[in-house]
């Protein structure tokens, strides 16, 4: 059945650099084009790692739940898809307040974008901690091995391959490296060669860009 373990790696991922980028944004003084570029890069890559992730789910863990699944799981399930439904939204607000703020890097765009920010990680935290609790027991019971890898290879399938080492440096700053390891074991040969050296180099200099440091503050949510 359904190894989970890697579901764990992404939400840590979700929830640290969501966390991080209310004080990214609000850390950008008024006018500063070129910082607001860099941070707004980083909070469109966190966003499209976001909406994949969730894409995957919504396609192909939810249906499957509620088929094979106990009755009273519909209730979690459909808790689920609103937390869903509320962090879509809040993505969408978020891309629509980057336009803005990159262009001016104004003291407004960046306290409408950073607001959008804080709402987004108190419903992303309350639905991971949810999700861990009663989702992922369940999916280790109804979900088969071979459909759980399918989720993950959808999720990836919707995130642009320039990302993809950066995504993997991301999961793999905090990540089991037994973890990481079974992750990479499903891919094709040359990402289990690359991707541990290339993964974390990317993510090293990805946070040195917004942090100043290529090990910055590990998980607090």
């Amino acid at each position: 059945m359904a190894d989970v373990r890697d579901m764990y790696l992404t939400h840590v991922l979700l929830r640290r650099e969501f966390s991080q980028a209310p004080t990214l944004v609000r850390g950008v003084p008024e006018g500063d084009v070129k910082r607001a570029e860099v941070i707004s890069r980083h909070i469109t890559v966190i966003s499209t790692l976001l909406h994949a992730h969730h894409g995957g789910e919504d396609a192909l863990l939810w249906p499957k739940l509620l088929e094979r699944g106990p009755a009273e799981i519909a209730s979690v399930v459909h808790m689920m898809e609103g937390h869903h439904e509320s962090i879509e939204q809040a993505n969408g607000e978020i891309a629509a307040a980057l336009t803005g703020w990159r262009r001016d890097a104004s003291f407004s765009h960046r306290e409408a974008l950073a607001a959008v920010l804080d709402r987004l990680i108190s419903v992303l935290v309350e639905h991971t901690a949810l999700e861990e609790q009663h989702i992922l027991p369940l999916a280790e019971k109804y979900v088969t091995a071979a459909e759980w890898q399918e989720l993950g290879a959808h999720a990836m399938g919707e995130v642009p391959k320039k990302h993809l080492p950066l995504a993997f440096g991301m999961a793999m700053y905090e990540g089991d490296p037994e973890v990481v390891q079974a992750v990479l074991a499903q891919g094709p040969l040359i990402a289990r060669l690359l991707m541990p050296v290339i993964g974390p180099r990317a993510y090293a200099a990805h946070a040195r860009r917004l942090h100043g440091t290529a090990t910055p503050t590990r998980s607090a949510v």
